[in-house]
């Protein structure tokens, strides 16, 4: 293996990848915002936002999940310049993304009473269900623009997306402080504050990048002039049988993490709250793998397209590559911090919730280290569904992400997660377990196909 053959790659990786890592990050660093706000107000509310946002995690990892379908099939479309191949794709996309959205908005609120039977702490079940209500509407304006932000990462148009979401993410921030804390003579509104930034913000995000992508030639005729209504039964089949599967990875990565925050509300609110904080630094660090995992998928879609697979293979590779070494850089940065970072969330200066707050940020610091350990398992598995979904092969991906998840993941989370045995590390470390083992066996399933694909291209010749 010589070295430059993936190293002269890393530059086009990280041009491609870095707009999709900001605005991802971008998101990230928006709820880190909030919960530092909101950690101000007390831990029942920072364990509020973390319940109300688990049933909003599960239904956005189906909607973003689903839309991913469009990415690859645009890439492809792209690479072999059919426009009409390519249109269809994102119309198609556009339409079911619209339909999904509507429907998550209404399964999450027909989904609220669950709120009263898991055993959460009563205070914060109270504080969530307002919050909830705001928050689940803005579903809508998200996964819609979801079709739009795969369609632009398809046509390797990512910076379009990082600069619709970094407008609404200040602008987030700005409804955020103002109606949190009730600030410029509104009303102090609290959590419920933080759901209104959410919502407006959604819905500028989404009219902003169709305004981005109308403006610029090479995407205009992709965007305008759709006709939504008139659809043909093929791509509805093409885009659901690579989207569903799509949709159901990611559904079982983040519905175990949704478990997780569920399983440390039986522990109390500090426990959940302290749980909020790892997970939201965690989420940090996977947007970078995330934004890596997008370019897998383009560049990968694109050498599918060329038929070149000795050459996507060692992309792929490449991109590996580049994830390993920013994931152990975040792990050193998780270790080295751990005891610090907790204390960003919360008021260490109220005297009324100084014990809570100790707790909170001693049970955070532990779960930190259990995050910098995952750290490469977690990049490794993302990139390598990234690098599938460019193949279209999303059926064998999806029973190793539920085989390693809820089959392995789940029964340590569970067994270890309870208060006599290791309590919130005992939860982190059956995550550990289940990213560990999807990791494995997706780079195991990407070597196989590649090497197929090779032998099966070298025989043809």
């Amino acid at each position: 293996m010589v070295l430059s053959n993936y190293t002269k790659e890393f530059r086009y990786n990280l041009k491609l990848a870095s707009p999709v890592m900001l605005g991802m990050l971008g998101h990230t660093f928006v709820s880190f915002v909030d919960n530092v706000m909101v950690g101000q107000l007390g831990s029942a509310e920072l364990a509020a936002v973390s319940l109300g946002n688990s049933f909003i995690f599960i239904a956005m990892s189906l909607g973003i999940g689903f839309s991913t379908a469009i990415t690859p099939l645009v890439a492809e479309a792209d690479t072999e310049q059919n426009f009409v191949k390519g249109k269809s794709a994102f119309k198609h996309g556009f339409f079911l993304c619209t339909v999904l959205g509507i429907l998550l908005f209404l399964l999450v609120l027909l989904s609220k009473p669950l709120m009263y039977v898991m055993d959460q702490p009563e205070e914060v079940v109270k504080l969530a269900i307002p919050y909830l209500d705001l928050v689940a509407f803005s579903l809508l304006p998200l996964i819609v623009f979801q079709a739009f932000k795969q369609f632009s990462d398809g046509m390797s148009l990512t910076k379009y997306p990082m600069y619709a979401t970094l407008v609404a993410n200040i602008l987030n921030v700005a409804i955020n402080y103002v109606l949190i804390f009730g600030k410029l003579g509104f009303p102090q509104m609290g959590i419920v504050g933080a759901a209104v930034g959410t919502l407006v913000s959604r819905f500028v995000m989404l009219f902003f990048l169709w305004w981005l992508l109308a403006k610029r030639k090479r995407s205009k005729a992709y965007v305008t002039n759709i006709k939504f209504f008139k659809l043909s039964k093929q791509p509805i089949k093409k885009l659901t049988n690579l989207g569903l599967p799509s949709a159901m990875q990611m559904f079982f990565e983040v519905a175990i993490f949704t478990a997780a925050i569920w399983l440390s509300g039986l522990l109390g609110k500090n426990a959940q709250a302290a749980n909020q904080i790892a997970l939201n630094l965690s989420s940090m660090t996977f947007m970078v793998a995330m934004g890596l995992s997008v370019a897998a998928m383009v560049r990968v879609g694109n050498q599918k397209g060329l038929k070149d697979y000795k050459n996507l293979k060692r992309i792929a590779e490449s991109i590996f590559l580049v994830g390993f070494i920013f994931a152990v850089l975040f792990a050193l940065l998780f270790v080295v911090f751990h005891k610090v970072l907790p204390d960003l969330y919360v008021d260490l200066d109220d005297p009324v919730n100084a014990m809570d707050t100790a707790e909170v940020v001693k049970i955070a610091a532990t779960l930190l280290l259990a995050s910098a350990v995952f750290q490469i398992s977690d990049s490794l598995q993302v990139i390598a569904l990234g690098a599938l979904r460019g193949l279209q092969d999303v059926k064998i991906p999806t029973i190793i992400t539920f085989v390693s998840y809820w089959v392995i993941g789940f029964p340590i989370s569970y067994f270890l997660g309870k208060e006599e045995v290791y309590g919130s590390l005992g939860i982190w470390i059956g995550l550990l377990a289940g990213l560990s083992a999807a990791a494995v066996l997706l780079f195991i399933r990407f070597r196989y196909l590649t090497k197929k694909l090779i032998e099966k291209s070298a025989l043809s010749t």
